[in-house]
């Protein structure tokens, strides 16, 4: 077990909401159709701040409520799908944004198991005593990787920003219990976005553009509902507990139906299973600590309840890490 304690966590969403009534005055969809087919009611849009700036409000947040200086910070990662640049790394200008001039920075690239790849990161980092405090942040602005009249995609996707000040507990009472990473990369068509096209000759002779979300919905949700259940199974047996001793368990929010799925594979009751997917969409890489985050406002969390996080998504990546909070 590895001495693993969240100090806080924050959130950010941009303000403008977009409801599925108002997408369906630009496409071919209802709210209906929307709502029980993802359990999605409306997501948010970034108009004016790319990803670092949705990541700075969470990182001067998180500062403030741990009473942690930002020179304190020995390191920064953000996870997202969608960083500002290819480079630098959109951790990186977080860091230069709040000033943490002892924090190296970097971004991790696992679309929406990024939060929980991160937690792994950041858990072995912490074995280094030189390094006390990380903030991990998961943060996307998806909307500018959507096609708008595309409703297969356009009506999943939202942005926001969310994470956590970790640090290395020394009190004996937090701990990483265990953890299931895989990569299934061999599916990597599966979900796809930003993908840069080669040049076909040189000079190019036309414009190279990213191009919009491509995604396979059934065989993405398929291997959702068939490898999260078992990834579960696989970290709660690492931890030498059985699910129904697991509290709480926050998935990736990226259809209401997985999760559903996911509760009734596993024959545990749906109450351990929070929701926000309603109010956000799938925020990628965001979404899990988004969740943490409400549910930390809400006074739902308390400290030595067993939470398994568990993300999937583009790569076809999956990861499952088990906590003692």
């Amino acid at each position: 077990m590895d001495e693993f304690k969240i100090v806080a966590s924050a959130s950010y969403v941009p303000p403008t909401v977009i409801t599925n009534d108002q997408l369906a005055q630009i496409m071919d969809t209802s709210d209906e159709w929307i709502t029980t087919r993802t359990g999605i009611k409306e997501r948010r849009v970034s108009l004016k701040a790319n990803t670092s700036g949705l990541c700075v409000q969470v990182a001067k947040e998180l500062l403030k409520k741990s009473k942690i200086k930002a020179e304190e910070v020995d390191l920064i990662i953000v996870a997202t799908m969608s960083p500002d640049s290819n480079t630098p790394a959109t951790a990186a200008i977080v860091q230069g944004e709040i000033e943490a001039k002892n924090a190296f920075a970097f971004d991790i690239s696992a679309a929406c198991s990024g939060f929980v790849y991160g937690l792994k990161v950041a858990a072995n980092f912490l074995k280094d005593e030189q390094i006390k405090n990380v903030l991990l942040i998961g943060g996307e602005v998806l909307s500018k990787l959507v096609d708008w009249i595309d409703r297969k995609t356009a009506v999943l996707f939202g942005d926001g920003a969310a994470g956590v000040l970790l640090t290395s507990a020394n009190t004996q009472q937090s701990y990483l219990l265990s953890s299931d990473i895989k990569t299934f990369g061999a599916s990597h068509d599966k979900l796809t976005a930003g993908c840069d096209q080669v040049s076909p000759s040189f000079p190019p002779t036309g414009p190279q553009r990213p191009t919009a979300f491509g995604m396979d919905g059934r065989e993405v949700y398929n291997f959702a509902t068939r490898q999260v259940p078992k990834s579960l199974v696989r970290a709660c047996e690492q931890a030498g507990l059985t699910p129904d001793q697991v509290d709480l368990f926050l998935l990736h929010q990226a259809n209401a139906r997985i999760i559903q799925s996911v509760a009734k594979k596993m024959k545990l009751p749906l109450e351990k299973f929070p929701t926000n997917i309603a109010k956000y969409g799938n925020t990628s890489a965001a979404s899990i600590p988004l969740l943490l985050a409400e549910l930390s406002e809400q006074g739902v969390l308390e400290r030595g309840q067993i939470i398994a996080f568990s993300g999937f998504g583009g790569g076809l990546t999956l990861g499952t890490v088990i906590i003692k909070y």
